[in-house]
């Protein structure tokens, strides 16, 4: 196994206050030309990113817990994946893959094929962004069945185009004033295991959610079922064993499509390449995107052959789908992934936050659940004594580690709780030096 390597020191540096002057300037040139509907969780401007660090205009180095949410899990600028983007680059920028074809369009659909889940014969449609995945799953499962409805699920996020909106669950800020959207979206209730009212195991979940679709849609009625296998703008939700298996046989069982959207805890996140692997469901259709391409914007719906061939010609595409540049650098991070052993990383990371963020749970009253797979941990924040969602600690915590030189994220549908997505790249030292900062937060502000 190789080991990682480092153009830029792997330590936190803190030399202004943050942000610094240069990032202030920056922001006020933003303000004047760029929409405040696009929000940013730091004010800090980047110049250079590498492993687990972050480089801001002021000099400042930042711990990195959040992988541009998920996105750079083999580092921002891995050496593999920025050479293989410049001989692309240098060969040709575009040329549009439903016009003029290209072998790396070819080679990221085979390795598609060989990663994802299932040993059936499977095809691939590559795309921009995860949302575009979504919607043309959708598309693809329709097409397919000839049904219209599709079932998601309560705390889902699925995207912010219009029937991604339909899909997420979550009104503001993503849907707030967007609407109408899309009909035959029918939602229903999740398994959170820390939120359930009574104790449920992960089958008697999914027999509830199933026993509404019955009674409120009726399997002849229904294209699919979209599920992320652990939620993430919701909240970083781990289902109850059973509860995906149990799912994917009733689909099975009715024809139905079982859509798993992996575009945040694919590619080796959750310490396995695809996180329904866990259970050994296999999806009819995976929707990935974020860590598929070391940062460059790419998506890709992959599922059965039969269904992905159910779409006419023509039915499936877009100019900059699949563009070589970022298929050059999706093949480039597959191969890092799988030459870094990145899943093994994955689990080894999830074993030091749960080390170093464990002992605050009962210990600090604010601290409701530590919880994730992997790679993919978050910290869920409630008012003392209670199950109350506190969103406010969830801010504060997240504020004062940017203070002192480390970015983390929050979510949640209440914005209570904490994400953490680190690079799959970086070094024990510096994640727990980050944690430590994190940990220091939460005690600070319980």
């Amino acid at each position: 196994m190789s080991e990682p390597s480092y153009r830029l020191p792997q330590q936190r540096r803190i030399v202004t206050a943050l942000p610094g002057p240069v990032s202030l300037s920056l922001a006020g040139r933003r303000d004047a030309v760029v929409s405040a509907g696009v929000a940013s969780s730091s004010p800090c401007y980047v110049v250079g990113a590498d492993g687990g660090i972050l480089v801001d205009a002021d000099g400042n180095q930042l711990i990195d817990l959040g992988a541009g949410i998920a996105v750079t899990t083999v580092g921002a600028s891995a050496p593999a994946v920025v050479a293989a983007v410049a001989q692309a680059a240098a060969n040709f920028t575009h040329t549009c893959f439903m016009v003029s074809p290209y072998e790396s369009y070819v080679r990221v659909c085979e390795l598609l094929a060989a990663k994802t889940p299932g040993t059936f014969a499977k095809k691939s449609a590559l795309f921009n962004s995860g949302s575009e995945a979504v919607e043309n799953a959708v598309k693809i499962a329709r097409r397919a069945t000839g049904r219209d409805a599709v079932v998601c699920f309560d705390h889902a996020y699925h995207g912010r185009t219009a029937l991604a909106m339909a899909l997420t669950a979550k009104q503001a800020p993503y849907k707030s004033g967007f609407g109408p959207f899309p009909g035959e979206v029918y939602r229903m209730p999740m398994n959170y295991p820390f939120r359930e009212p009574a104790p449920i195991g992960g089958v008697e979940a999914a027999l509830r959610a199933i026993n509404q679709i019955e009674i409120q849609i009726g399997a002849d009625h229904l294209s699919s079922i979209l599920i992320e296998p652990i939620q993430g703008e919701g909240g970083f939700i781990v289902p109850s064993e059973g509860f995906l298996p149990t799912l994917a046989a009733w689909c099975r069982a009715n024809d139905v499509v079982l859509i798993a959207d992996e575009v945040q805890t694919g590619f080796c996140r959750t310490g396995r390449w695809f996180a329904c692997e866990y259970e050994g469901v296999e999806p009819d259709l995976i929707c990935t995107a974020k860590g598929i391409a070391g940062g460059l914007p790419l998506s890709a719906v992959t599922g059965r052959a039969e269904l992905m061939d159910a779409v006419q010609p023509g039915g499936l595409g877009g100019t900059y789908g699949g563009n070589p540049i970022a298929c050059a650098a999706a093949v480039a991070a597959i191969e890092t992934m799988t030459d870094l052993k990145l899943a093994d990383r994955a689990l080894r990371i999830g074993e030091i936050i749960t080390e170093v963020l464990g002992p605050l749970l009962g210990s600090v009253a604010t601290v409701g659940e530590l919880r994730g797979r992997g790679a993919m941990q978050a910290i869920e924040f409630v008012k003392p004594g209670t199950w109350e969602p506190n969103p406010a600690v969830a801010k504060a915590v997240a504020a004062t580690c940017l203070a002192q030189g480390v970015l983390v994220l929050t979510c949640g549908t209440w914005g209570n709780i904490v994400r953490l997505l680190p690079p799959l790249v970086i070094g024990e030292e510096l994640l727990r030096d980050g944690l430590e900062v994190l940990a220091e937060a939460i005690q600070q502000h319980s």
